[in-house]
């Protein structure tokens, strides 16, 4: 690694981790190696750098946001499927019971014919209401 490099390596690290001491030090070296008009080259690569890793970051950020979105879109799909198996569940139990009602309201009136029938097979002679009192009076007469 040329001294080029290395110095602006430290000088970045150096900012990063805001040691005055360190960065002076290197400003130092930097110009009594190279001269004091290069010294913008320092400054230039360093915030160049520090740009690139600001970009860097920023692209780090957005890719674990694009991640996250995905992840949550999965979930929702999932979510969505399964909330449509439960509706579809509970149509197709509700359609049962519905057969099931329809069948048992069906029997039910099977049953109610079968049971009016009867009733009406078993009639008993039993006259009219008005000559109801007749009647009781003429069996208890004949009793």
């Amino acid at each position: 690694m040329l001294l080029k490099n290395h110095l602006i390596e430290v000088f970045k690290q150096a900012s990063l981790e805001k040691n005055f001491l360190l960065k002076e030090n290197v400003v130092l070296k930097w110009v009594h190696r190279f001269g004091i008009d290069s010294l913008n080259d320092l400054l230039i690569h360093s915030s160049l750098q520090k740009e690139n890793l600001r970009e860097e970051e920023n692209q780090k950020q957005i890719s674990l946001i694009d991640e996250v979105h995905e992840e949550n879109q999965e979930q929702i799909k999932l979510e969505l499927s399964k909330t449509f198996e439960n509706i579809e569940e509970t149509k197709c139990e509700s359609n049962g019971l519905e057969n099931a009602s329809s069948d048992g309201i069906f029997n039910k009136d099977q049953n109610s014919n079968n049971i009016k029938e009867r009733t009406d097979i078993q009639k008993l002679p039993l006259p009219n209401i008005k000559n109801l009192r007749k009647w009781i009076n003429n069996d208890k007469k004949a009793s």
